[in-house]
C-alpha cells in the first residue's frame, strides 16, 4: 500500500513538475518561451560582439573644441581709440572699416567675424595694442586632444571624423582629419593610472563643412570619434 502511494505521489510530483528546478520545469510547459530565451541570448551575443568589433575601429576622444584661429588688428601708428563701425558679433568684408584710432581709419584685412574689441574710447593703442579680434569662420576646425597612449598612433589624415557638440546633445557631425600636432600641447601632461608614467597630448585637427552646419560656433565644446 505505502509502495503505491509512494508511486503515485512521485507521478503526481512529476506531473506537476515538483522536485525539479521551477524555471526548467516552466520552460518545459512552454516551448514558446524557450525559443523567446534563445533568442534574447543570441541577440545579446550579436550585440555585444558588434558593439566591441565597432569600439575596435574608433578612436574615442573626449576632448575637443570648434575653434579657428584668432586674428587680432592693431592701427599702423599710435593714437587715441576714437570710434568704432563694428560691435561683437558682426561679420564683416576684407576692406570695411572697422575704427578710426587717431587720424587713421582702421580696415579689416579679410573677410570675418568679430569676438571682441577693445572699447575704450579715449584710451591709447599702439601697433602692438589689438583693438579687434576676428575669426575667419571658413577656417573654424574641429580640435581634439588625445593621449598618445590613447589610440595616437592609428591616426591619420584623410581618416573619416563623426562628431557631436554639447549644445546639441546626440545630434552627429561629419569630418575629416585634416592634421595631428607635430609636438605635445606645452604643460599638457596626464599621469596613467596604471603605473604613474607621464603621458602627453597631442591635438588632432579635423575639417567639416562650415556652410553644411552654420550653427556650430567658435569655442564649442565637442566629441569625436576617429575612424581607423
Amino acid at each position: 500500500m505505502s509502495e503505491h502511494m509512494e508511486h503515485h505521489e512521485a507521478k503526481h510530483k512529476e506531473e506537476a513538475g515538483l522536485g525539479e528546478n521551477p524555471v526548467i520545469a516552466r520552460i518545459k510547459k512552454h516551448p514558446l518561451l524557450t525559443e523567446f530565451v534563445i533568442i534574447i541570448v543570441v541577440a545579446a551575443l550579436i550585440g555585444g560582439y558588434l558593439y566591441w568589433q565597432d569600439s575596435q575601429s574608433r578612436i574615442y576622444i573626449e576632448k575637443a573644441q570648434i575653434t579657428a584661429p584668432i586674428i587680432s588688428i592693431s592701427p599702423p601708428l599710435s593714437g587715441t581709440i576714437d570710434k568704432f563701425y563694428v560691435s561683437e558679433g558682426d561679420r564683416v568684408s576684407n576692406g570695411q572699416r572697422l575704427a578710426v584710432v587717431g587720424n587713421q581709419t582702421v580696415y579689416a584685412m579679410t573677410n570675418g567675424l568679430v569676438i571682441w574689441i577693445n572699447n575704450a574710447p579715449g584710451q591709447m593703442a599702439t601697433p602692438q595694442t589689438a583693438i579687434v579680434k576676428m575669426i575667419d569662420t571658413d577656417e573654424l576646425r574641429l580640435v581634439g586632444r588625445v593621449q598618445e597612449d590613447r589610440g595616437l598612433k592609428d591616426i591619420r589624415p584623410g581618416q573619416h571624423v563623426v562628431f557631436t557638440v554639447d549644445a546639441y546633445g546626440d545630434r552627429k557631425y561629419e569630418a575629416s582629419v585634416d592634421s595631428i600636432g607635430l609636438s605635445a600641447r606645452e604643460g599638457d601632461i596626464v599621469f596613467s593610472i596604471s603605473d604613474k608614467r607621464e603621458s602627453r597630448e597631442f591635438e588632432v585637427k579635423a575639417l567639416f563643412d562650415t556652410q553644411a552646419y552654420p550653427e556650430l560656433k567658435n569655442g564649442m565644446s565637442a566629441r569625436m570619434w576617429v575612424y581607423k
